[in-house]
């Protein structure tokens, strides 16, 4: 049996946090998972057993996911209890002092990140037996992280991204100047606080609008897809899906129900 929900956070967090989402399984039968780049910097908790990765190792019992370019295969190794931390594209910064390309392409024990409350919280979530009381350990913990930085920068990615979800393919000279920044500084600045540098960004935010046009759009045709999405021609979609989910559209599609977190 498999139970799957999403948690709204509350109001306070919601500027940085999507939403949380559970995954339980009775370990009976084994879950298997492509993970795809998304746009979003997550903290997940596994409170059963932990997930196999394609090269043999356990993810961390509890750790921060950081942006990547690339996909991985999990498979579970027996009972699944899993809480979720979905972040908005600049949310993880809010909560860290540390730039978030720190964590690219890498899961981040909170073992290693040597802060004491992040190990008791760890401990905390993993022995509360209710995970709406593990849900409402974990707000507690996030809101005593909110942290005041630099509210202009703030604003400039927070710009930057609305763009982003409205312009099918912007210029990172485009959004620079959205920025009000020299493409050098706004480089350096997005990348702090999302946690990958604009172009690898809006290639993970193409890849999730394609996603999202075949999630409600199966039957459109590719050469379509590729130009409502901003890619140069069909091939350049091909290869892009390729990089970022190991397949075309079409075997894609033929093995799971496009499905976009993202815009979602």
């Amino acid at each position: 049996m498999e139970t799957f929900r999403f948690i709204q956070p509350s109001p306070i967090l919601a500027p940085f946090v999507k939403h949380y989402w559970i995954l339980e399984t009775d370990g009976i039968t084994p879950v298997s998972e492509r993970v795809i780049p998304t746009g979003f910097m997550q903290m997940i908790f596994h409170r059963g057993d932990r997930m196999r990765l394609s090269d043999n190792k356990l993810q961390p019992q509890t750790f921060i996911c950081g942006q990547s370019a690339g996909f991985t295969d999990l498979i579970s190794t027996g009972r699944v209890n899993m809480i979720v931390i979905v972040f908005h594209p600049f949310g993880v910064k809010a909560f860290f002092p540390m730039p978030m390309s720190e964590f690219y392409g890498m899961n981040v024990s909170l073992d290693d990140l040597s802060d004491k409350s992040l190990r008791e919280l760890k401990d905390r979530v993993y022995n509360e037996m209710d995970n709406s009381n593990a849900i409402a350990l974990i707000e507690s913990a996030l809101i005593s992280r909110l942290r005041i930085f630099n509210n202009h920068n703030w604003k400039r990615i927070t710009e930057v991204i609305r763009a982003i979800n409205h312009e099918h393919q912007p210029s990172i000279a485009s959004l620079s100047g959205i920025a009000c920044l020299s493409y050098k500084q706004f480089s350096r600045i997005f990348t702090e606080y999302v946690g990958a540098n604009p172009k690898e960004f809006t290639r993970i935010i193409r890849f999730q609008r394609a996603l999202y046009i075949l999630q409600n759009t199966p039957d459109i045709n590719i050469t379509e897809l590729a130009f409502d999405c901003g890619y140069y021609d069909q091939p350049h979609l091909i290869k892009e899906f390729k990089a970022f989910s190991g397949y075309t559209p079409p075997e894609f599609m033929s093995v799971c129900t496009p499905y976009s977190d993202y815009f979602s």
